[in-house]
Protein backbone atom coordinates (compact mmCIF):
# COMPACT_ATOMS: atom_id res chain seq x y z
CA UNK A 1 0.00 0.00 0.00
CA UNK A 2 2.56 2.60 0.54
CA UNK A 3 4.58 1.42 -2.54
CA UNK A 4 1.20 2.21 -4.36
CA UNK A 5 1.06 5.44 -2.50
CA UNK A 6 4.64 6.44 -3.93
CA UNK A 7 6.04 6.58 -0.33
CA UNK A 8 9.30 5.77 0.39
CA UNK A 9 10.72 3.29 2.73
CA UNK A 10 13.13 4.39 5.98
CA UNK A 11 15.64 2.77 4.28
CA UNK A 12 16.35 4.40 1.34
CA UNK A 13 15.62 7.73 2.90
CA UNK A 14 19.34 8.25 4.20
CA UNK A 15 20.19 7.36 0.72
CA UNK A 16 17.98 9.97 -1.30
CA UNK A 17 19.11 12.60 0.99
CA UNK A 18 22.31 12.26 0.48
CA UNK A 19 22.06 12.20 -3.51
CA UNK A 20 20.19 15.35 -2.86
CA UNK A 21 22.79 16.85 -1.09
CA UNK A 22 25.49 16.18 -3.74
CA UNK A 23 27.19 19.07 -5.28
CA UNK A 24 25.92 19.07 -8.91
CA UNK A 25 28.81 19.36 -11.65
CA UNK A 26 28.81 22.47 -13.44
CA UNK A 27 29.47 22.03 -16.86
CA UNK A 28 30.98 25.44 -18.67
CA UNK A 29 30.22 26.06 -22.43
CA UNK A 30 33.26 26.50 -24.10
CA UNK A 31 33.39 29.81 -26.25
CA UNK A 32 34.10 29.52 -29.72
CA UNK A 33 36.62 31.63 -30.82
CA UNK A 34 35.94 33.95 -33.73
CA UNK A 35 37.81 33.27 -36.72
CA UNK A 36 39.45 35.56 -39.13
CA UNK A 37 38.47 33.79 -41.99
CA UNK A 38 35.74 31.53 -42.25
CA UNK A 39 35.62 27.60 -43.97
CA UNK A 40 33.88 28.94 -46.91
CA UNK A 41 36.82 32.08 -47.48
CA UNK A 42 34.52 34.84 -46.25
CA UNK A 43 36.12 37.88 -44.12
CA UNK A 44 34.92 37.17 -40.57
CA UNK A 45 35.72 40.93 -39.75
CA UNK A 46 33.09 43.47 -38.92
CA UNK A 47 33.39 46.77 -39.78
CA UNK A 48 31.56 49.53 -37.11
CA UNK A 49 31.60 53.43 -36.72
CA UNK A 50 33.33 54.40 -39.95
CA UNK A 51 33.60 58.01 -39.75
CA UNK A 52 33.85 59.06 -43.36
CA UNK A 53 31.10 56.74 -45.06
CA UNK A 54 30.85 58.85 -47.66
CA UNK A 55 33.97 57.57 -49.69
CA UNK A 56 32.00 54.63 -50.89
CA UNK A 57 29.75 56.79 -52.84
CA UNK A 58 32.65 57.96 -54.30
CA UNK A 59 33.40 54.53 -55.50
CA UNK A 60 29.78 54.05 -56.75
CA UNK A 61 30.30 51.08 -59.00
CA UNK A 62 32.28 48.69 -56.79
CA UNK A 63 29.51 49.25 -53.78
CA UNK A 64 26.94 48.47 -56.74
CA UNK A 65 29.19 45.37 -57.61
CA UNK A 66 29.79 44.41 -53.81
CA UNK A 67 25.90 44.29 -52.49
CA UNK A 68 24.01 41.08 -52.20
CA UNK A 69 21.86 40.07 -55.93
CA UNK A 70 18.61 41.13 -54.26
CA UNK A 71 19.73 44.94 -53.29
CA UNK A 72 21.37 44.72 -57.10
CA UNK A 73 18.42 43.76 -58.88
CA UNK A 74 16.11 46.11 -56.66
CA UNK A 75 18.60 49.22 -57.30
CA UNK A 76 18.15 47.84 -61.11
CA UNK A 77 15.27 48.11 -61.39
CA UNK A 78 14.23 51.27 -59.53
CA UNK A 79 16.91 53.31 -61.24
CA UNK A 80 15.35 52.75 -64.60
CA UNK A 81 11.86 53.41 -63.13
CA UNK A 82 13.01 56.37 -61.28
CA UNK A 83 14.39 58.01 -64.45
CA UNK A 84 11.25 57.23 -66.20
CA UNK A 85 9.41 59.43 -63.54
CA UNK A 86 11.19 62.09 -63.78
CA UNK A 87 11.52 62.93 -67.38
CA UNK A 88 7.68 61.57 -67.57
CA UNK A 89 7.31 64.64 -65.15
CA UNK A 90 8.61 66.44 -67.59
CA UNK A 91 7.18 65.99 -70.47
CA UNK A 92 4.49 66.37 -68.93
CA UNK A 93 4.96 69.82 -67.54
CA UNK A 94 6.77 70.83 -71.39
CA UNK A 95 2.72 69.98 -72.74
CA UNK A 96 0.95 71.73 -69.82
CA UNK A 97 3.18 74.84 -70.06
CA UNK A 98 2.67 74.51 -73.84
CA UNK A 99 -1.28 73.86 -73.41
CA UNK A 100 -0.91 70.52 -75.63
CA UNK A 101 -2.86 69.17 -72.80
CA UNK A 102 -6.02 71.44 -73.14
CA UNK A 103 -5.60 71.50 -77.06
CA UNK A 104 -5.93 67.66 -76.96
CA UNK A 105 -9.06 67.16 -75.09
CA UNK A 106 -10.57 70.16 -77.30
CA UNK A 107 -9.07 68.34 -80.36
CA UNK A 108 -7.58 71.50 -81.51
CA UNK A 109 -5.94 72.33 -84.33
CA UNK A 110 -2.78 73.65 -83.22
CA UNK A 111 0.84 71.94 -83.15
CA UNK A 112 1.73 70.58 -79.89
CA UNK A 113 5.18 70.21 -78.48
CA UNK A 114 4.38 66.34 -78.16
CA UNK A 115 1.52 64.39 -80.11
CA UNK A 116 -0.70 62.36 -78.36
CA UNK A 117 0.07 63.48 -74.74
CA UNK A 118 -2.78 64.33 -73.14
CA UNK A 119 -2.49 63.38 -69.22
CA UNK A 120 0.51 62.10 -66.70
CA UNK A 121 0.04 58.32 -68.01
CA UNK A 122 0.69 59.00 -71.90
CA UNK A 123 3.53 61.30 -70.62
CA UNK A 124 4.89 58.15 -68.38
CA UNK A 125 4.08 55.87 -71.77
CA UNK A 126 6.12 58.46 -74.02
CA UNK A 127 9.45 59.08 -71.25
CA UNK A 128 9.66 54.64 -71.52
CA UNK A 129 9.54 54.58 -75.50
CA UNK A 130 12.20 57.29 -75.64
CA UNK A 131 14.59 56.09 -72.85
CA UNK A 132 14.52 52.26 -74.12
CA UNK A 133 14.14 53.75 -77.70
CA UNK A 134 11.02 51.55 -78.44
CA UNK A 135 9.31 54.32 -81.03
CA UNK A 136 5.94 52.82 -81.55
CA UNK A 137 5.06 55.85 -83.90
CA UNK A 138 2.02 56.94 -81.74
CA UNK A 139 3.97 60.03 -79.97
CA UNK A 140 6.92 61.96 -81.38
CA UNK A 141 8.68 65.15 -80.61
CA UNK A 142 8.09 68.40 -82.89
CA UNK A 143 9.93 71.16 -84.34
CA UNK A 144 7.07 73.53 -82.14
CA UNK A 145 9.22 73.86 -78.61
CA UNK A 146 12.67 73.80 -78.33
CA UNK A 147 12.82 73.23 -74.76
CA UNK A 148 10.88 69.20 -75.99
CA UNK A 149 14.23 68.83 -78.15
CA UNK A 150 16.63 70.05 -75.33
CA UNK A 151 14.46 67.17 -72.98
CA UNK A 152 14.58 64.51 -75.95
CA UNK A 153 18.86 64.94 -76.30
CA UNK A 154 18.95 65.08 -72.36
CA UNK A 155 17.14 61.65 -71.67
CA UNK A 156 18.96 59.85 -74.49
CA UNK A 157 21.72 60.66 -72.64
CA UNK A 158 20.75 59.90 -69.07
CA UNK A 159 19.24 56.81 -70.65
CA UNK A 160 22.93 55.97 -72.00
CA UNK A 161 24.44 56.42 -68.76
CA UNK A 162 22.24 54.27 -66.90
CA UNK A 163 22.18 51.34 -68.78
CA UNK A 164 26.64 51.23 -69.50
CA UNK A 165 26.34 51.51 -65.72
CA UNK A 166 23.86 49.09 -64.77
CA UNK A 167 24.43 46.88 -67.36
CA UNK A 168 27.77 47.13 -66.64
CA UNK A 169 27.45 46.17 -62.96
CA UNK A 170 25.14 42.78 -63.80
CA UNK A 171 27.64 41.70 -66.10
CA UNK A 172 30.55 42.12 -63.23
CA UNK A 173 28.88 40.24 -60.41
CA UNK A 174 27.88 37.52 -63.11
CA UNK A 175 31.84 36.96 -64.50
CA UNK A 176 32.90 36.95 -61.08
CA UNK A 177 34.99 34.06 -60.20
CA UNK A 178 33.50 33.40 -56.72
CA UNK A 179 31.32 30.86 -57.93
CA UNK A 180 34.96 29.18 -59.26
CA UNK A 181 36.39 28.96 -55.84
CA UNK A 182 33.26 26.99 -54.96
CA UNK A 183 34.20 24.03 -56.14
CA UNK A 184 37.92 24.32 -54.70
CA UNK A 185 38.28 21.94 -51.72
CA UNK A 186 39.77 21.89 -48.77
CA UNK A 187 40.16 19.08 -45.91
CA UNK A 188 38.09 20.05 -43.20
CA UNK A 189 41.09 19.10 -41.01
CA UNK A 190 44.62 19.75 -41.22
CA UNK A 191 46.90 17.10 -39.22
CA UNK A 192 50.51 17.08 -37.49
CA UNK A 193 52.43 14.36 -38.49
CA UNK A 194 55.84 13.00 -38.88
CA UNK A 195 56.92 12.67 -42.88
CA UNK A 196 60.13 11.51 -44.03
CA UNK A 197 61.60 11.86 -40.43
CA UNK A 198 60.26 15.60 -39.41
CA UNK A 199 57.22 17.19 -38.06
CA UNK A 200 54.92 18.37 -40.63
CA UNK A 201 51.35 20.18 -40.52
CA UNK A 202 49.09 19.40 -43.23
CA UNK A 203 45.95 20.00 -45.20
CA UNK A 204 44.69 18.36 -48.46
CA UNK A 205 43.40 20.31 -50.85
CA UNK A 206 41.38 19.29 -53.71
CA UNK A 207 39.63 20.67 -57.55
CA UNK A 208 36.39 19.29 -58.20
CA UNK A 209 36.00 20.69 -61.65
CA UNK A 210 37.98 19.29 -64.77
CA UNK A 211 39.11 22.97 -66.08
CA UNK A 212 42.36 23.53 -64.24
CA UNK A 213 43.45 26.68 -62.07
CA UNK A 214 46.51 28.27 -63.90
CA UNK A 215 49.41 29.39 -62.18
CA UNK A 216 47.74 28.28 -59.02
CA UNK A 217 49.83 29.40 -56.07
CA UNK A 218 49.07 28.45 -52.13
CA UNK A 219 50.34 30.82 -49.46
CA UNK A 220 49.18 30.24 -45.43
CA UNK A 221 49.43 32.82 -42.42
CA UNK A 222 49.35 31.88 -39.15
CA UNK A 223 47.15 34.48 -37.14
CA UNK A 224 47.60 35.33 -33.24
CA UNK A 225 47.67 37.75 -31.04
CA UNK A 226 51.61 39.19 -29.96
CA UNK A 227 52.98 41.31 -27.57
CA UNK A 228 55.71 43.67 -28.60
CA UNK A 229 58.93 44.30 -26.25
CA UNK A 230 57.41 47.77 -26.01
CA UNK A 231 54.12 45.84 -24.37
CA UNK A 232 51.80 46.80 -27.38
CA UNK A 233 49.63 44.39 -28.05
CA UNK A 234 48.62 43.25 -31.34
CA UNK A 235 45.08 41.61 -32.01
CA UNK A 236 45.56 40.43 -35.21
CA UNK A 237 49.69 39.56 -36.39
CA UNK A 238 49.62 37.49 -39.71
CA UNK A 239 52.74 35.69 -39.95
CA UNK A 240 53.83 33.95 -43.42
CA UNK A 241 54.29 30.45 -42.75
CA UNK A 242 56.58 28.58 -45.45
CA UNK A 243 54.46 25.37 -47.27
CA UNK A 244 55.57 22.66 -49.48
CA UNK A 245 54.13 20.70 -51.69
CA UNK A 246 55.04 17.78 -53.97
CA UNK A 247 56.20 20.11 -56.71
CA UNK A 248 58.69 21.95 -53.89
CA UNK A 249 57.44 25.21 -54.79
CA UNK A 250 54.49 27.43 -53.79
CA UNK A 251 53.49 26.99 -57.82
CA UNK A 252 50.74 23.92 -57.84
CA UNK A 253 49.75 21.81 -60.61
CA UNK A 254 46.03 20.96 -59.27
CA UNK A 255 45.23 18.30 -61.36
CA UNK A 256 44.65 16.08 -58.70
CA UNK A 257 44.04 16.59 -54.95
CA UNK A 258 47.35 17.32 -53.02
CA UNK A 259 48.71 17.54 -49.55
CA UNK A 260 50.19 20.34 -48.47
CA UNK A 261 52.18 20.48 -45.82
CA UNK A 262 54.67 22.53 -43.51
CA UNK A 263 57.85 21.58 -42.07
CA UNK A 264 57.80 22.35 -38.24
CA UNK A 265 61.46 23.31 -38.03
CA UNK A 266 63.35 25.94 -36.26
CA UNK A 267 62.32 28.84 -38.61
CA UNK A 268 58.14 27.37 -38.08
CA UNK A 269 56.44 29.59 -35.60
CA UNK A 270 55.14 26.32 -34.30
CA UNK A 271 58.34 24.64 -33.54
CA UNK A 272 58.23 25.51 -29.65
CA UNK A 273 54.16 24.33 -29.86
CA UNK A 274 53.17 20.66 -28.57
CA UNK A 275 49.99 18.78 -28.30
CA UNK A 276 48.98 20.08 -25.38
CA UNK A 277 50.20 23.76 -26.26
CA UNK A 278 47.92 23.35 -29.09
CA UNK A 279 45.23 22.47 -27.73
CA UNK A 280 45.04 25.96 -25.92
CA UNK A 281 46.92 28.12 -28.09
CA UNK A 282 44.78 31.03 -29.86
CA UNK A 283 45.69 30.49 -33.14
CA UNK A 284 44.24 30.31 -36.83
CA UNK A 285 45.68 29.11 -39.86
CA UNK A 286 44.58 30.90 -43.03
CA UNK A 287 45.36 29.16 -46.45
CA UNK A 288 44.35 30.71 -49.36
CA UNK A 289 45.00 29.60 -53.34
CA UNK A 290 45.51 32.23 -55.78
CA UNK A 291 45.05 31.62 -59.55
CA UNK A 292 43.68 32.07 -63.08
CA UNK A 293 40.58 30.37 -64.08
CA UNK A 294 40.99 28.56 -67.53
CA UNK A 295 37.87 29.11 -69.37
CA UNK A 296 37.66 32.97 -68.69
CA UNK A 297 40.93 34.12 -67.41
CA UNK A 298 40.00 35.80 -64.55
CA UNK A 299 41.93 35.48 -61.42
CA UNK A 300 39.82 33.60 -58.47
CA UNK A 301 41.01 32.98 -54.61
CA UNK A 302 39.73 30.50 -52.61
CA UNK A 303 39.98 30.78 -49.01
CA UNK A 304 39.71 28.61 -45.91
CA UNK A 305 41.03 28.49 -41.89
CA UNK A 306 42.07 25.83 -38.97
CA UNK A 307 41.36 26.49 -35.91
CA UNK A 308 43.51 24.92 -32.88
CA UNK A 309 40.66 22.16 -32.37
CA UNK A 310 40.73 21.67 -36.18
CA UNK A 311 44.57 20.55 -36.14
CA UNK A 312 44.86 16.74 -35.24
CA UNK A 313 47.91 16.00 -33.89
CA UNK A 314 49.25 12.39 -34.82
CA UNK A 315 47.02 11.92 -37.66
CA UNK A 316 47.55 11.04 -41.55
CA UNK A 317 45.40 11.75 -44.21
CA UNK A 318 44.18 8.23 -46.19
CA UNK A 319 45.26 7.42 -49.94
CA UNK A 320 42.42 8.35 -52.18
CA UNK A 321 43.96 7.93 -55.84
CA UNK A 322 44.45 4.86 -57.40
CA UNK A 323 45.17 3.68 -60.88
CA UNK A 324 42.18 1.97 -62.14
CA UNK A 325 42.33 0.50 -65.85
CA UNK A 326 45.37 2.53 -66.98
CA UNK A 327 43.78 5.76 -65.81
CA UNK A 328 44.05 7.31 -62.23
CA UNK A 329 40.39 7.43 -60.37
CA UNK A 330 39.88 9.86 -56.70
CA UNK A 331 37.49 8.80 -54.71
CA UNK A 332 36.13 12.38 -53.21
CA UNK A 333 34.17 10.35 -50.12
CA UNK A 334 37.72 9.89 -48.09
CA UNK A 335 38.78 13.07 -48.74
CA UNK A 336 39.20 14.53 -44.86
CA UNK A 337 39.16 10.64 -43.76
CA UNK A 338 42.34 10.74 -41.42
CA UNK A 339 44.52 7.57 -39.79
CA UNK A 340 46.21 7.67 -36.45
CA UNK A 341 50.09 7.71 -36.53
CA UNK A 342 53.05 7.13 -34.15
CA UNK A 343 53.82 10.67 -33.08
CA UNK A 344 55.00 11.58 -29.71
CA UNK A 345 53.05 14.65 -27.96
CA UNK A 346 56.25 16.76 -27.86
CA UNK A 347 56.64 19.68 -29.60
CA UNK A 348 59.91 19.80 -32.19
CA UNK A 349 61.66 22.43 -29.94
CA UNK A 350 61.54 19.26 -27.56
CA UNK A 351 62.30 16.82 -29.47
CA UNK A 352 65.73 18.02 -30.82
CA UNK A 353 66.57 19.08 -27.61
CA UNK A 354 66.08 15.70 -26.45
CA UNK A 355 68.17 14.27 -29.38
CA UNK A 356 71.35 16.95 -28.30
CA UNK A 357 71.14 15.55 -24.86
CA UNK A 358 71.28 11.97 -25.67
CA UNK A 359 73.80 12.20 -28.24
CA UNK A 360 71.76 10.81 -31.16
CA UNK A 361 71.08 13.81 -33.44
CA UNK A 362 72.41 14.48 -37.03
CA UNK A 363 76.42 14.21 -37.38
CA UNK A 364 77.76 15.56 -40.63
CA UNK A 365 78.43 12.79 -43.36
CA UNK A 366 82.51 13.30 -43.63
CA UNK A 367 82.86 12.67 -39.42
CA UNK A 368 80.09 9.46 -40.23
CA UNK A 369 82.60 8.15 -43.14
CA UNK A 370 85.51 8.48 -40.85
CA UNK A 371 84.28 7.32 -38.25
CA UNK A 372 83.34 4.10 -39.97
CA UNK A 373 86.46 3.96 -42.17
CA UNK A 374 90.23 3.59 -41.04
CA UNK A 375 93.36 6.23 -40.37
CA UNK A 376 95.62 4.16 -42.05
CA UNK A 377 98.54 6.17 -44.15
CA UNK A 378 97.84 4.51 -47.46
CA UNK A 379 94.25 5.51 -46.99
CA UNK A 380 93.84 9.55 -46.54
CA UNK A 381 90.44 9.58 -46.73
CA UNK A 382 89.20 6.89 -43.74
CA UNK A 383 86.95 5.00 -45.91
CA UNK A 384 87.48 1.42 -46.18
CA UNK A 385 87.38 0.17 -49.68
CA UNK A 386 84.90 -2.32 -48.74
CA UNK A 387 82.38 -0.38 -48.08
CA UNK A 388 79.91 0.45 -50.62
CA UNK A 389 76.26 2.15 -50.34
CA UNK A 390 73.86 0.18 -52.19
CA UNK A 391 71.77 3.60 -52.69
CA UNK A 392 71.57 7.07 -51.45
CA UNK A 393 68.90 6.26 -48.99
CA UNK A 394 71.58 4.38 -47.22
CA UNK A 395 73.21 7.78 -46.30
CA UNK A 396 70.67 9.16 -44.19
CA UNK A 397 71.52 6.05 -42.06
CA UNK A 398 74.80 7.67 -40.97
Amino acid sequence: MLARKGVLAEKYLLTRLVEDNLPQPRYRARASRARFVTKNGSCNVAHKNIREQGRFLQDIFTTLVDLKWPYTLVIFTMSFLCSWMVFAMLWWLIAFAHGDLDAGRAGGTAVPCITSITSFTSAFLFSIEVQVTIGFGGRMVTEECPAAIIALIVQNITGLIVNAVMLGCIFMKTAQANRRAETIIFSRHAVVALRDGLPRLMFRLGDLRKSMIISATIRMQLVRKTTTREGEVVPISQIEVQVENPVRTNSIFLVSPLIISHTIDRSSPLYAVSEADLQQADLELVVLLEGVVETTGITTQARTSYLPEEILWGHRFVPIVTEEEGRYSVDYSKFGNTVKTNMPPLSAEQQDRGRDQSGNGPRPLAGALRKRGSSKPGNPSGIKPAVHFQSLDSLSDL
